[in-house]
């Protein structure tokens, strides 16, 4: 009887893999070239429940998938001179959404390599929090915008 391969790039007994480290990523939004992220949190995908009962079964509550719901992502960004993404965000303010494809891109332990992306596919922005500021502190000043995102696709 012939073995099968293993998978590519999935895990094999005896071969040790080491997960990602969280800090080798980057950001691509299209049509924004001078942004740098620093924090990209709140990707998730959830599931609602429909519970019903059946007739004559009153005991017993069923579950069926219900709506899917698309999590908004937080991204965190250094303060600078760079008006795109302050642009992007007024746009939407002023009733003009423009929808853009964001990808949060996993890089190798080199920084470099492309290992796995996310696409966050027609994001745009929905909230905005400026740097905190404290004459006191020896902080970078970070910005927030958060983005309203219709779906995922893993590439």
């Amino acid at each position: 009887m012939a073995q099968q391969p293993p998978a590519a790039g999935g895990a094999q007994p005896g071969v040790r893999v080491d997960p990602f480290r969280g800090y080798n990523f980057k950001l691509e939004i299209q049509g924004v070239t001078e942004a740098h992220f620093t924090d990209c949190v709140g990707m998730g995908i959830s599931l609602g429940v429909i519970s019903y009962r059946e007739a004559g079964l009153t005991q017993l509550v069923r579950k069926i998938p219900g709506p899917v719901e698309y999590a908004d992502v937080t991204l965190s960004y250094g303060l600078t001179v760079s008006r795109q993404l302050w642009d992007w965000l007024m746009s939407a303010v002023e009733g003009k959404v423009q929808r853009k494809n964001v990808s949060v891109v996993m890089l190798n332990a080199d920084g470099v390599t492309e290992e796995l992306r996310w696409d966050l596919i027609d994001a745009w922005p929905r909230a905005w929090r400026g740097a905190p500021l404290d004459a006191l502190s020896r902080q970078i000043a970070l910005e927030t915008l958060t983005l309203a995102v219709e779906s995922y696709q893993r590439g």
